[in-house]
């Protein structure tokens, strides 16, 4: 279920795999026979260099994109030489596999994005600001006479674990200690960002505090 990538290429010289849309590409050089080693029942090939490669038109983008494509760089860049991680044929599958993973739970978070810019209202989420690998939340609520910011510090391992964050109070009494209350009680997992929000306007702007 996470095959996030599409083949594009396969030559004697070269694979070369498409992600995200067609806005990153993985080019796998190939090398020669790998000794005693075999891919598809026949002899596997080295890999000499594993590159990837962003399309993506920051200037066009959706902030929910270019955020994407940030995390998923920043996973890439995590892992050191993906050469050394994928020396022959028999490597990539897996390979294929930790990247598909990644590209699939941060697509789900530009996904969650779009959703809370296109629906936040419902929510008293007033403003969704992306900078860099930072989301800031702008809440406001008449009947908690309240509104404040939170900025969540993403990373290409959301939402596997808790977000650093920080509050700043703009009106009323909600800040730091009330919405870290809110965020210790939501578990990390699935639709972590939208459940954030979710659980902020069910318990603290419902009313007077």
């Amino acid at each position: 279920s996470f095959t996030e990538w599409e083949l594009m290429e396969w030559s004697e010289q070269q694979a070369v795999f498409n992600f995200l849309y067609d806005s990153m590409t993985l080019t796998v050089v190939f090398g020669p026979p790998a000794d005693g080693e075999f891919f598809a029942a026949r002899p596997s090939r080295s890999i000499i260099s594993l590159d990837f490669e962003s399309f993506l038109d920051e200037e066009q983008a959706p902030p929910s994109s270019c955020l994407v494509q940030r995390l998923i760089f920043q996973f890439l860049e995590s892992q050191g030489s993906w050469q050394e991680k994928c020396p022959t044929l028999c490597y990539l599958p897996q390979a294929l596999f930790d990247i598909s993973l990644v590209v699939n739970r941060c697509k789900i978070l530009g996904e969650e994005l779009e959703f809370l810019e296109r629906w936040g209202a419902k929510f008293h989420l007033l403003e969704t600001d992306v900078k860099d690998t930072e989301v800031k939340l702008v809440f406001s609520s008449s009947m908690a006479f309240a509104k404040f910011e939170l900025t969540l510090a993403l990373s290409h391992e959301y939402p596997s674990a808790a977000l650093p964050f920080s509050v700043q109070t703009l009106i009323g009494n909600i800040g730091e200690k009330e919405v870290a209350a809110v965020l210790s009680s939501v578990p990390v997992g699935h639709h972590y960002l939208q459940r954030i929000v979710f659980s902020i306007h069910q318990n603290l702007l419902q009313g007077p505090r």
